[in-house]
């Protein structure tokens, strides 16, 4: 497990540092490299709450390149401008999105393929689709305790390495699982009026839905 700093102070509802772990690992390691990728051009997808707006704020705060977040909100000629932009320059661009880029289905293809992110005009579809495909994936129990560490501290819980084990072991295997998680253990114990105990723990893995049998 390592961790990265984030060069800028964060919003209160996002983490100070970056957990690297089995999920993104590999696309870390990209970015450290975005001389190497086709076209400088990479796409890095995930889940909810993954650390993919962080890892594009600390890929363009290190000085590596630039970064669109949120890419499939953007008017599809707007991106193309910026891809087209950023051959000009010969700056790495590191594109953002909840989902892979995947070419459209042809007629008569499976239909129950993984969603994907699909553009309407061609010039773009052919760019984002000789990028380099990064994705985020599932933490592994490592990473998840490594994440309610993180979560926890933001929160001024203390949780030992017996609860985040505990916890980690049991909660909803993704980082946006992890955030409730916490959420849900903080507000319990204000409620309470009392420290994070197992009684805590439990209710807030069961109100969480990440407890069930396990509990």
């Amino acid at each position: 497990m390592r961790q990265i700093a984030l060069p800028l102070p964060t919003a209160s509802d996002h983490p100070p540092r970056i957990v690297v772990g089995a999920a993104n690992a590999g696309a870390v390691d990209a970015l450290l490299e975005p001389a190497a990728w086709p076209f400088r051009t990479a796409i890095l997808a995930g889940p909810p709450r993954s650390g993919k707006s962080l890892l594009a704020r600390w890929f363009v705060e290190s000085g590596a390149g630039d970064a669109v977040d949120d890419a499939p909100t953007l008017d599809e000629a707007e991106l193309f401008h910026r891809w087209n932009r950023a051959q000009e320059s010969g700056r790495p661009l590191l594109i953002v999105s909840p989902l892979p880029f995947g070419h459209r289905l042809e007629e008569g293809a499976e239909k129950d393929e993984p969603a994907r992110w699909h553009v309407t005009l061609p010039d773009l579809g052919s760019r984002l689709g000789a990028a380099l495909p990064l994705e985020i994936g599932e933490p592994d129990d490592a990473m998840l305790a490594a994440l309610i560490e993180v979560h926890a501290q933001m929160r001024g819980l203390v949780l030992d390495d017996l609860a985040t084990q505990y916890l980690a072991g049991r909660c909803e295997r993704s980082h946006l699982g992890v955030e409730r998680l916490v959420f849900a253990i903080d507000r319990l114990s204000l409620e309470r009026k009392q420290p994070p105990t197992l009684a805590i723990w439990r209710d807030a893995l069961n109100e969480t839905k990440g407890g069930g049998s396990q509990v």
